[in-house]
């Protein structure tokens, strides 16, 4: 058995980054410790919360999945998380929360303690639990929330078992909880420093699914590295579902599930937040993992931005089709809309668009035709015909976008370039076809015609750069479209490339030549 040191952190996911920020970091006053790319997908921003120095303990953390598919809490998952205040502050967080329009239930009595119950905005229960404990914490204090009022770190979570008595028994052997008291469905574990773990009954839930407003798992607190590999030693002993001890660069950690298949996580005390900034300055640099360094310009683009409570941000808008912006240091005021290929998302080219032009903010945009779970910008039959219906029906909803960007966003129309990848470069051809008042520049790469009749457009006035690829199977497409684009009045000019379907560096150069030859 461990020291029963209790949690150390626990991570959730979450749909809208800037949403998040302002509830943690805004609402509840929580200080944002560190933000990094993530350890295994470097695409992934992770945000980390804490009390004033970051300790163990105090860490909500968070997976930005940005505008990713809702999850479902079920058993094998935890139904909430608590975090501790003083029972006098009581009134100040409900007189708070309807200030920030924030609906609350409550106080109720929860073993003894007062609990004010609300929802972040990805829909996760937070439970604001009066308790005297944890007089020694270290709460980060705002302009508005006071040291007396400010969350003092976490209290604990409720998880949901269909096998509550093996995992109350597993959490009792191999992470130092002991059992404290029970109230219907629920048992209550406690850990010596005081918080608590309550192992929910679900028999008769439904099943979880992973996704955004779900906690993904629960880290407890090993004191060094011999404390974690006596843990891990006694879990590969009872054949668990354990791997290896990962080195996270702020803590040392390993994982396994519990029976009732709740994920659990163990993580060292250090090296800590402070191991690679201040803490004066903790939280205001984003941190790329060593093994994505070279790709560290790239990352950075992809990933998504945020604005601090009360700095200025992008307002974003109701618009038919998910969205990410990219807005560089120094903008130059041009903006370019980029539609990924199959199977790629809103961020796919913003990496070679930002190589290509520093200066331009990006639009990405994410297709809503779906194949075998992947995005697609229209849908395609089995014997590989497109279907017409939906590509005239996307290109409409398609418009209604530019237009809605436009005037929303107060981008230059004059300053607008679009730039599409294989599946996306052929619906624009076909949306600047069928919408020609909403047509600009447009760099295509490894593109094809889609369109079985071609409307009557006028497109003169337009510039197309088509890039093909020598070792493509579509090569030959782009002289197709070269010809009814040019027969609708557009400039048009075919590049090809000793390259093959997808993209590489020369696409980055050719794209840099095209964009400032039109500037």
């Amino acid at each position: 058995m461990t020291s029963a040191l209790g949690i150390h952190h626990i991570t959730m996911i979450t749909r809208k980054v800037q949403a998040n920020v302002d509830f943690y970091a805004g609402f509840l006053g929580l200080r944002l410790a560190k933000r990094t790319a993530g350890f295994e997908d470097a695409m992934q921003l992770h945000l980390l919360y804490g009390d004033e120095i970051a300790s163990p303990g105090s860490l909500l953390t968070f997976l930005v999945w940005e505008d990713g598919g809702q999850g479902r809490v079920g058993y094998g998952q935890t139904l909430e998380i608590s975090v501790a205040i003083d029972p006098a502050a009581i009134g100040f967080w409900l007189t708070r929360a309807l200030k920030f329009g924030i609906r609350t239930e409550g106080p109720a009595d929860e073993f003894g303690a007062p609990v004010i119950r609300l929802k972040d905005p990805d829909g996760i229960i937070v439970k604001l639990v009066g308790t005297h404990a944890f007089a020694d914490a270290t709460p980060h204090v705002t302009k508005d929330i006071a040291a007396e009022d400010a969350i003092r770190r976490i209290y604990g979570a409720t998880v949901l078992s269909e096998v509550p008595e093996e995992t109350v028994a597993f959490l009792e052997k191999h992470f130092g909880y002991r059992q404290q008291g029970q109230a219907g469905a629920i048992r209550r574990l406690v850990s010596d420093s005081g918080d608590i773990i309550d192992v929910r009954d679900a028999t008769g839930f439904w099943s979880s699914a992973p996704g955004t407003g779900t906690v993904d798992h629960i880290a407890f607190r090993a004191k060094d590295m011999d404390d974690l590999n006596t843990v891990l030693t006694g879990l590969k002993s009872l054949n668990s579902s354990t791997t290896n001890a990962h080195d996270r660069k702020y803590f040392h950690s390993l994982y396994v599930r519990e029976p009732g298949g709740v994920l659990i996580e163990m993580a060292t005390d250090g090296p800590g937040m402070t191991v690679d900034e201040p803490l004066e300055t903790l939280g205001e640099k984003l941190f790329i993992p060593p093994l994505f360094m070279k790709d560290e310009a790239d990352v950075r683009v992809a990933l998504p931005q945020f604005a601090m409570p009360g700095e200025e941000r992008v307002i974003y808008r109701d618009l038919p089709f998910v969205h990410r912006f990219y807005t560089p240091d120094e903008a130059d005021g041009s903006t370019i809309i980029l539609l990924h290929g199959s199977g790629g998302s809103e961020t796919s080219l913003m990496p070679l668009a930002h190589r290509a032009a520093p200066g331009a903010t990006l639009l990405g945009v994410r297709g809503r035709s779906t194949e075998e779970d992947i995005a697609r910008w229209f849908r395609r039959f089995p014997d590989f015909s497109f279907d017409q219906k939906d590509i005239v029906s996307e290109a409409e909803a398609f418009a209604a976008f530019v237009e809605g960007a436009i005037h929303s966003y107060g981008l230059d129309r004059s300053k607008l370039r679009f730039t599409g990848h294989s599946n996306g470069a052929n619906f624009y051809a076909a949306f600047a076809a069928l919408y020609p008042e909403f047509a600009g520049d447009a760099l295509l790469f490894r593109p094809m015609p889609v369109l079985e009749t071609w409307p009557q457009s006028d497109l003169s006035g337009r510039s197309f750069l088509l890039v093909a690829g020598e070792r493509d199977k579509y090569r030959d497409g782009a002289n197709v479209l070269q010809g009814r684009l040019a027969a609708s009045g557009a400039t048009v000019e075919v590049k090809t490339l000793e390259d093959g379907h997808e993209l590489g560096l020369t696409d980055i150069e050719v794209a840099r030549r095209w964009l400032t030859d039109l500037s």
